[in-house]
């Protein structure tokens, strides 16, 4: 079944695309892709903002934190082409929602059922470090990307980044707002905040950081991502083994 929103996603995919609101984001951004890493010499990076990818009639919203200067900023999709891409997107085979272990460019045949994944930050920072004032930046896109992705019920937050900017986004998505208890829920693995029509839960970032030291192994992101299936009414998936 497709969407009657795709063309209105792939649309704002190509504002995302061009846009040139953050300096200093800019500036990165286009000096890696043009000095390049030497394992990624004979290729083109992408070297612009990101817009997100997935299912469009999704019922899960992965966000993480930004794309990564020689893997999302050098193949154009999210998480794809790196370290943190690989935990992730096995995790995800093995809870059923994507076709494969792997991603390694736009055209491998990737696939995924009932997520968009996205990023707070479209463009690769510094150090992957974005700012404060370039996470709002990218707010007005992130809320325009929801508003398509009309199945949407769950935001998957990975890190505390992410979190702090799906606060902002789900009270920005509806006209209504959203009543958040008070103080301003903090971020940590497994935490969950319901709402309507947006639940949030959280789950430390996929990076190399966590994975190498073990703040976050496999079967911890495994239990989030059981847990976001139950949250979003999706049917258990038996956990993949190939």
């Amino acid at each position: 079944m497709e969407s009657c929103n795709q063309p209105a996603l792939a649309a704002l995919a190509g504002e995302i695309a061009e846009c040139r609101r953050c300096p200093r984001l800019v500036a990165w951004r286009e000096a890696v892709a043009a000095e390049r890493r030497a394992a990624f010499a004979a290729q083109t990076y992408w070297g612009r903002p990101l817009a997100g990818f997935g299912d469009p009639l999704a019922r899960v919203l992965v966000l993480g934190l930004a794309p990564a200067a020689h893997g999302a900023n050098r193949t154009g999709r999210m998480f794809t082409g790196d370290r943190s891409g690989d935990f992730l997107f096995a995790a995800l085979y093995r809870a059923g929602f994507a076709s494969r272990p792997v991603s390694e460019s736009r055209d491998d045949g990737l696939v995924l059922r009932e997520v968009w994944i996205t990023a707070a930050v479209r463009c690769a920072p510094p150090a992957n470090r974005p700012t404060a004032a370039e996470r709002d930046a990218c707010l007005p896109w992130s809320a325009r990307e929801l508003s398509l992705l009309e199945g949407v019920r769950v935001v998957l937050c990975l890190g505390a980044f992410a979190w702090d900017a799906a606060l902002r986004l789900t009270a920005t998505a509806t006209a209504t707002g959203i009543s958040r208890p008070s103080p301003r829920p903090r971020f940590g693995h497994g935490v969950e905040l319901p709402g309507e029509p947006y639940s949030m839960i959280g789950c430390y970032h996929p990076s190399q950081q966590n994975t190498f030291t073990g703040r976050l192994t496999e079967s911890m992101i495994d239990a989030v991502l059981e847990r976001t299936r139950e949250l979003a009414g999706l049917s258990r998936r038996r956990t993949r083994t190939t």
